[in-house]
Parts: C-alpha cells; structure tokens; sequence
C-alpha cells in the first residue's frame, strides 16, 4: 500500500521509476527501540524493490547484523540524495535531519507513514 502511495507520486512528479533511489528511515517494530521483529517495514522495502528502486535502509535504533540476519536487508551508515523518502519509524533522532538536504531534486517524494515530520516538508502522510 506505501510503496504504491510513493510510486504514484513520483509517477505524478515526474520522476523515473526503475533505477531511482530511495530511502526509508527505520526498520524498527516502534520508534526509539532495537528491536526488528514483526517490523511491517521489510514489506516498503520489499515493494519498492519490485519496482526496481535501489532502496537504503537507514536505522540508528537497528543492530546491522541482525537486519541482514533476519531480511537480508544491509542498513546503510549514511544519508545521500534519493528520488524519494519514507519515515517509516519516528525515531527520536530523525528530528535532527534535515530532510531538504536528502532530496536529490524538487521532484523528490517524501512519504511520512507517522505524521512525525513538517507537514510541509511531505507530500503525503498517513
């Protein structure tokens, strides 16, 4: 369902699909906690791939080894500029990003699934 909402628009800005980068911020079950079980956001992920986005995963909350263990996902360890952005869990320490300077062009999506970020920063929230 996400990955769909971010899909159409970018389709609705724009931007090339396959090949465009994404980021998803979190990987975490709830915000602020390590824990990675039952955590919905593999499913974004997942998706986004099937698409033929190049999508990484950034998560200050999350233990690499035990993402890559358990999905096979590498977290990265830093932020570039994507095609579109995915707050999936609203860790404390996203605050601290500036969300501007992660978009690769103004065609960028950024998809908030938390309400957490600017409501003028997202082009769509949950």
């Amino acid at each position: 369902f996400i990955a769909n909402k971010v899909i159409k628009l970018m389709i609705q800005k724009g931007s090339l699909i396959k090949g465009a980068r994404a980021l998803i911020l979190g990987i975490t079950f709830k915000e602020n906690c390590p824990d990675i079980r039952n955590s919905k956001v593999v499913d974004i992920y997942t998706e986004l791939k099937q698409f033929g986005l190049l999508v990484d995963v950034y998560d200050p909350h999350a233990n690499s080894k035990d993402v890559y263990e358990e999905y096979c996902i590498c977290l990265s360890d830093s932020l570039e500029e994507y095609d579109a952005i995915v707050l999936a869990v609203s860790h404390a320490e996203f605050h601290k990003i500036d969300i501007r300077k992660l978009k690769k062009s103004e065609n960028t999506v950024i998809f908030d699934t938390k309400a957490f970020l600017d409501r003028n920063l997202v082009d769509a929230r949950l």
